[in-house]
């Protein structure tokens, strides 16, 4: 089968033909028909090789996907063979990743099928972002009517965010680069900052002059710019970090800080696909790919600035 890998810790993807995996008892193997980029993708690759449990090579790369059930293991098992299922691999230490014409996942995992009309393009493009999307708002622990700052609201997490914290009544300010006004506005957001062209500290003290009650940053990936952004939250709210930096010296005084882990369940999933297929949710595809482009969209997402999700076209 086709697959995209990595041979080593911060090595180029390359295409590469693998074997296609067995499922073993209590799996499930999938004929991959769409695969969603995530910033954990390449972030993975980019890992110290001294961090714990590290990636087995060669690390086929990618987590999200959507498909159709075309092998069973052993023993008994919710799916059958033709089922059209979506979901997230729950890490790679084997190397088994979604940028690949086949995966084998446990039926326990974070996979479902896709409820009929959702199409499966749509479906690859909810798992990691929708699910650490509703995660997230449950983490900042907002109940309505107050205001939520989103640090980079126009990626798919962000879009998503936007769009659940909008329907709950909270007032969200969507920090973006570049002019997404009219497409953030549509997706919930009240306020939107092109922070290229305004200042973001002058933009939120303008619309907050207390500082905000909750802060989600889905960029800053050190506790200086992590820290700054805190700064623009009011005495005893609260600011989450996906990135890790989190640490006491990045807060300032009075502020909750929070290092956010996604926790993958079929049960999400199967929330946030029916928002999607009822129209509730709009899921933002912002453009689709072949596999053998995997490595060139890798290093634009590296280099930031995504519009909603880039899906790979198996």
């Amino acid at each position: 089968m086709r697959a995209v890998v990595v041979s080593a810790f911060r090595a180029e993807p390359a295409l590469v033909q693998l074997p296609k995996p067995d499922p073993e008892a209590g799996e499930v193997r999938v004929r991959i028909e769409y695969a969603a980029l995530n910033p954990c993708d390449w972030q993975l690759a980019d890992e110290d090789p001294d961090a714990v449990a590290p990636p087995v090579f060669p690390l086929v790369v990618g987590v999200d996907y959507a498909g159709r059930v075309d092998m069973i293991g052993r023993g008994d098992n919710r799916f059958r063979v033709g089922d059209c299922v979506f979901g997230r691999v729950g890490g790679t230490p084997a190397g088994g990743g979604t940028y690949c014409d086949f995966v084998s996942v446990p039926q326990d995992s974070a996979i479902t099928l896709v409820p009929e009309g959702l199409p499966l393009r749509t479906a690859a493009a909810l798992p990691s972002a929708g699910m650490a999307a509703a995660q997230l708002l449950e983490t900042a622990v907002l109940r309505g009517h107050e205001s939520l700052l989103i640090i980079g609201a126009a990626g798919g997490v962000g879009s998503y965010l936007t769009q659940l914290a909008s329907a709950r009544d909270l007032r969200v300010l969507a920090a973006v680069r570049g002019d997404e006004e009219h497409r953030m506005r549509a997706l919930g957001a009240a306020v939107t900052i092109d922070t290229t062209v305004r200042p973001l500290e002058a933009a939120v003290r303008d619309a907050c002059p207390e500082g905000v009650d909750a802060l989600v940053d889905l960029v800053s990936a050190t506790p200086e710019a992590f820290a700054a952004h805190a700064a623009l939250v009011r005495d005893g709210g609260i600011a989450v970090t996906t990135r890790g930096v989190a640490g006491p010296a990045a807060l300032p005084t009075g502020v909750g800080g929070i290092d956010f882990r996604l926790e993958p369940t079929p049960v999400l999933l199967d929330v946030l696909a029916a928002g999607a297929a009822e129209g509730v949710l709009q899921v933002p595809v912002d453009i689709e790919l072949p596999l053998e482009k995997a490595p060139q969209a890798l290093d634009r997402n590296r280099a930031g600035g995504a519009r909603g999700k880039t899906l790979f076209v198996l």
